[in-house]
């Protein structure tokens, strides 16, 4: 089955084409000039953007596909969690393809495409502990087959992608906010302020970064002196700290054998370094996937479209929208 997805649903537009020998094409049009100067996405803007970009990317995928609407045998969008302007552009564009074309449409939770993106590069058995990590979404999951997952912790506030860029808009950073922390850390000493790490008592696999943020504030106010690269390598340092222990304890706790991390924030490169050295010493296998598929693309939501409806589900085309979509069931 060859399958054109579409995901819209922040602030980058995205189409790929897959079939059975996998991704065909993957294009991601970003919208960070149009954000930047704001420091953080403005919703409106990016629904608009959406609808000037849409059909250009879907066009330049299909070239780069090496195919055309002709050769597209069913479509998949997401339609949820995200912001609700951005969602309806790529959703309704996909509904229409398929209404106008009678093919077959799934709709595909954001989240699910994240958990699964691992899967395009490698193959990995399933159930693994998932850690999904990003601008609006920090949670533990225990992936236990496509459709099939355990929530096992959340973020009680902020997620770790929003921590990045708050951080960065204090520090008088560009956007995102986690990719100019990450660069201007490597030069620095991740020892030289002692950020707070959050303690919970309840919640023995959620995440808390709201005071890590305040600190940062505090330490400005107070006027710290320390370089840019030390304050961007503590601060990072922190919050990947934070990341580190619910996921290990999460492993060790389920017996997993094998830890992904996934979303926008899984391209942090201490992240990547710390997760891995770590885990491995624990003896858990760590996987990442590409940095193509860290961030938000349309190939992860047509694997997880694409396997879906090879199982035969599809979706009415009254499907509607969702800012909010929870996935799977509390653990």
């Amino acid at each position: 089955m060859r399958v054109l997805a579409i995901e819209t649903s922040c602030d980058d537009t995205a189409a790929a084409v897959l079939d059975d020998g996998g991704v065909r094409a993957s294009i991601v049009a970003s919208q960070d000039k149009v954000h930047g100067k704001y420091g953080g996405i403005v919703p409106e803007l990016a629904s608009r953007q959406h609808m000037v970009t849409i059909l250009p990317v879907i066009e330049r995928t299909l070239a780069d596909a090496k195919v055309g609407l002709d050769d597209i045998e069913a479509v998949t969008a997401t339609y949820g969690p995200g912001l609700v302007g951005s969602l309806l552009v790529g959703l309704q564009f996909a509904k229409g393809i398929a209404f106008s074309r009678g093919l077959p449409f799934v709709g595909v939770n954001h989240l699910e495409g994240h958990l699964l993106a691992i899967l395009l590069d490698r193959p990995v058995a399933f159930p693994y502990l998932g850690l999904l990590v990003s601008g609006g979404h920090t949670s533990l999951y225990l992936v236990e087959d496509v459709g099939k997952y355990r929530q096992l912790g959340r973020t009680r506030d902020d997620a770790a992608g929003e921590a990045f860029d708050k951080g960065a808009k204090m520090l008088g950073l560009g956007f995102p906010g986690g990719r100019e922390i990450d660069q201007r850390a490597k030069e620095g000493d991740r020892a030289a302020i002692r950020f707070p790490r959050a303690s919970l008592k309840t919640g023995l696999y959620d995440f808390s970064f709201s005071g890590v943020k305040t600190s940062l504030r505090q330490y400005l106010l107070d006027g710290g002196k320390a370089e840019l690269p030390d304050v961007c390598a503590s601060f990072q340092e922190a919050i990947v700290d934070m990341l580190l222990a619910p996921t290990l304890k999460a492993a060790r706790d389920l017996g997993a054998t094998t830890i992904v991390v996934s979303g926008g924030v899984s391209a942090n490169s201490r992240l990547r370094t710390a997760m891995t050295e770590v885990g491995n010493a624990a003896g858990f296998d760590v996987a990442f996937p590409r940095f193509a598929y860290c961030t938000d693309n349309a190939a992860m939501i047509g694997y997880a479209g694409r396997a879906r409806l090879l199982r035969g589900e599809r979706h009415d085309l009254t499907l509607n929208a969702a800012a909010t979509l929870p996935i799977g069931v509390d653990a």
